[in-house]
């Protein structure tokens, strides 16, 4: 029958002699358009049919392939595009099929225009928006060859390039097709994205190297560069992906980076990842940071270019990110980059990191220092992302990674002294990093004394470039208005208005803070200028930091501290005590000028700014080596000593005294010269202080009181006595610097204010402080004596003894209370008899004949509850 059929042309069914009737004798000719509109009519009244239309169609272009007539072939794949874009019935998935096998066929063929013939069809296939769903469909051949057409090495390179093209369209197309379809197979499976991502970044990769060619401009698909089409693409994948696909995404970019040693050029890996967080949602940005930061742990034993490659996405990564880059888990991003730092200084020490397979590699030095000043780099761009809280958060933790000998512990490598150096090197670079920008209104809360106390004590090491990082983020951290700039350079300034520095009042927390810290700060200050290897950066630093205490942080009590700190620093390089060289010593002097002359000029005092201006000069004529402008320059010019100081050059304490006091400031604690205090005695003095304040004249008795607590806290302990005596010792040598030191304010507060005549203070001499120490040790002796016997007491007498000694002492107590009660007490009238007639002035004289304790008296029952 079906060879009858065959032969006679007038009995086969009509869809197939529609189906011929669209192919011309000549395929030169084309798709016969007027035939190919009656077979989509009938396709379209008969859509039963249309899975048998497509079924021919297919037969006839297998057998068309086969015998090479590819004119034909090209008009059997137009008239299936054209049949797909007019019917939307139900029976569309049996046509589709057909045409997917059609497809496939195309693409396994070695012809190239076949290959992107059966792409372009399935391109325009994807873009169609499908009524019914399909539950038997697979794609998973079509991402396999597509991939493969991306990676085409055919030897003409302009068919090469259009292959790739193709193959990157035809993946577009999967994409498209696929990624919202819940019935097929998920895109996102690694084994569909290990073969995706390689490809377009593949060309991604090659199409860089390559200029585009002029004669691509000839038609409006041939705008479009390899490069582009990859980009878009990579770009659209991207974009559909939700919050779980992303690791998937990701992994096979790391991996592709990986494979092809893409790291160390940092370029290409750089672009891919800002393609990455540009097209993601910004709420996925985490994710890609923690797949990173996991990538640079599973690399900890890879060379330093790598390494530093990854930390350089990261840089640029966070910067991409913004706020959205760290994630919840913000301590562990700053963990992670901390132990790498710590890792590439091991390295670096040690000159060799261990491989898994080639056993050791000896490094490169510059190589870790570059890793090193990227990590650091990548600290400060994660931290520009976060709040005020959370940077506060960071500095904390930071800092308590920072070994500091007596205060965090010495870390336990085998790197030893160097090793600890380099350490905190790198952590306080980190730490200025983050401190860069940082913004604040309440500077007690943002600078804890967790934070501060650590970081002052940094500057107390031996190091130069330790107490310069030290200075550094001071500066960071106190210039909330970003005066900084205007003092880029030590010069006396002849109108500070011209700078136009920006003031603002001093906040209440801010004056708590200055009250809180400020002699901590006075006092790293002095001793940073006391080290003799302070360099021209150290005393540039200091500079600024004395001028934005000045500006950000100042009232009336700031400002003379401030102002007796830098007549102490000149008198530290007068006197010449501390064996400085030459230069430090110009170098104070240079510095209390130039910042004496800011702060005169911030006071607006007149004789101030006069007395400071003459000084200037008297040096600018005699003493220009005392001058910034003269010191600090790359060949200064510096006399052989500082011996023969003239005091006209030199700044006079009692003049600014005069001067200040005159308008209003405490002349008294001007006069008194700073004298840098380590904060134990600091604490003691200001306690002191406080107990005159408040009325005790003797000092013995605050020094008992905290005695005594020592005992108390002692005894509980389970001290012995002896070894108690061994540490009120060391307490009474500790607190003699103290005494020596107050003396002066305890005179001084024994005379009363209040009295018109005040009585003139005691003249302090030698003899004087020798008695008082002599004096204050006998007391002490006797004092320790008598409360030795008590606690001898109280630990060896029988437990009646002392019972009997505390009833006495609790039956005297009761009889003072009785009497107390019975004189201040009225007795209350007696609900039983009434009070004799007297007058209140009367009964004030002599009590009353009867009265009836409150709990004798009856009371009605009514009113007893």
């Amino acid at each position: 029958m079906y060879g009858v059929c065959g032969c006679c042309g007038a009995l086969r069914p009509r869809y197939k002699r529609l189906v011929d009737n669209i192919f011309p004798e000549d395929p030169e000719d084309g798709l016969v358009k007027a035939n190919m509109e009656k077979l989509t009519f009938y396709a379209l009244s008969a859509p039963e049919k249309l899975d048998r239309i497509g079924a021919y169609l297919s037969e006839r272009l297998s057998r068309d392939v086969a015998r090479h007539r590819y004119g034909y072939v090209c008009i059997a794949m137009e008239a299936l595009d054209q049949l797909l874009m007019a019917c939307h019935c139900q029976s569309i998935n049996l046509f589709v099929e057909s045409f997917l096998k059609m497809v496939r066929k195309l693409l396994e063929s070695d012809k190239p225009n076949l290959q992107i013939l059966g792409t372009n069809s399935f391109v325009k296939f994807a873009n169609i928006e499908e009524d019914t769903p399909s539950y038997h469909r697979s794609y998973d051949f079509f991402v396999s060859r597509f991939s493969e057409m991306c990676h085409s090495g055919y030897e003409d390179p302009d068919i090469r390039t259009k292959i790739r093209m193709a193959g990157i369209r035809g993946l577009q197309g999967v994409v498209r097709k696929t990624v919202n379809d819940e019935l097929q197979a998920n895109i996102w499976d690694p084994q569909h994205m290990d073969k995706i991502v390689p490809s377009l970044l593949f060309n991604l990769q090659t199409a860089d190297s390559r200029s585009p060619s002029p004669l691509q401009v000839s038609s409006e698909k041939e705008k479009e560069s390899p490069v582009e089409l990859t980009e878009r693409c990579f770009r659209e994948l991207l974009g559909r992906a939700a919050y779980t696909h992303i690791k998937n995404a990701v992994t096979p970019v790391l991996m592709h980076l990986d494979n092809h040693s893409l790291w160390e050029g940092k370029t290409f890996a750089v672009r891919c990842f800002k393609i990455i967080m540009y097209s993601i949602q910004s709420q996925h940005s985490h994710l890609v940071m923690q797949q990173l930061l996991g990538h640079l742990d599973a690399n900890s034993r890879s060379s330093a270019p790598v390494r530093a490659g990854i930390v350089e996405v990261l840089l640029e990564a966070a910067a991409i990110a913004a706020s959205g880059s760290v994630g919840p888990t913000v301590l562990e991003v700053f963990n992670t980059l901390l132990r790498h730092l710590r890792l590439s200084v091991d390295n670096e020490l040690s000159g060799a990191y261990e491989l898994t397979e080639e056993g050791s590699k000896v490094i490169q030095e510059h190589e870790e220092r570059q890793l090193q000043e990227a990590v650091i780099r990548t600290i400060g761009s994660f931290a520009n992302t976060l709040p005020t809280y959370q940077r506060s958060e960071v500095m904390l933790f930071i800092m308590g990674k920072i070994p500091i000998p007596g205060v965090h512990p010495i870390l336990p490598n085998g790197s030893g002294p160097e090793g600890n150096r380099m350490i905190q090197v790198m952590l306080l670079k980190s730490l200025r990093q983050v401190t860069s920008g940082f913004q604040t209104t309440n500077m007690l809360t943002a600078l804890p004394s967790a934070f501060l106390e650590p970081l002052l004590c940094v500057s107390l090491l031996e190091t130069p470039e330790l107490r310069l990082l030290v200075l550094q983020i001071l500066v960071s951290l106190i210039d909330r208005h970003h005066n900084t700039h205007h003092f880029s350079c030590i010069s006396i300034i002849s109108d500070t208005s011209v700078l136009k520095l920006k003031l603002d009042k001093c906040s209440r927390q801010d004056n708590l803070f200055m009250k809180k810290h400020a002699q901590h700060l006075y006092r790293h200050i002095y001793l940073c200028c006391e080290e003799a290897s302070s360099a021209h950066t150290h005393f540039h630093t200091l500079y600024t930091l004395l001028a934005l205490l000045s500006i950000e942080l100042a009232n009336e009590e700031v400002l003379i501290d401030l102002i007796r700190l830098a007549l102490a620093l000149q008198d530290l390089a007068v006197s010449g005590e501390e064996c400085l060289p030459v230069f430090n010593r110009c170098a104070i002097h240079a510095l209390c000028a130039a910042y004496l002359n800011l702060i005169s000029q911030l006071t607006t005092v007149p004789s101030f700014c006069q007395h400071v201006h003459e000084v200037i000069e008297v040096r600018q004529k005699e003493a220009a080596h005392l001058l910034p402008e003269d010191v600090f320059i790359d060949d200064p010019r510096l006399p052989a000593s500082l011996e023969h100081t003239q005091e006209c050059v030199l700044f006079v304490q009692s003049k600014i005294v005069e001067a200040l006091g005159g308008s209003g400031y405490n002349a008294e604690k001007l006069a008194t010269p700073y004298v840098p205090l380590n904060i134990d005695e600091e604490r003691l003095l200001k306690k002191r202080e406080c107990a005159f304040r408040g009325g005790l004249h003797i000092a013995k008795d605050w020094e008992c009181y905290e005695e005594l607590m020592k005992r108390r806290r002692a005894l509980e302990g389970g001290l012995a006595v002896k070894d108690e005596e061994r540490y009120e010792d060391r307490l009474s040598k500790r607190k003699s610097v103290g005494e020596t030191i107050s003396l002066q304010v305890e005179v001084e507060s024994r005379n009363s204010p209040e009295k018109e005549e005040r009585t003139p203070a005691e003249e302090i001499t030698f003899q004087t402080l020798k008695s008082a120490i002599v004096d204050s040790e006998g007391m002490e002796e006797a004092e320790r004596a008598r409360r030795r016997q008590v606690v001898e007491k109280f630990q060896k007498a029988p437990f009646e003894e002392i019972a009997a000694h505390c009833g006495a002492r609790a039956t005297m107590l009761q009889s003072k209370l009785n009497q107390i009660f019975e004189i201040t007490i009225r007795p209350p009238p007696s609900p039983s008899g009434s009070l004799p007639a007297s007058s209140t002035s009367s009964y004030a004289q002599a009590p009353p004949p009867r009265s009836v304790p409150v709990y004798e008296m009856k009371f009605p029952d009514l009113c007893v509850y």
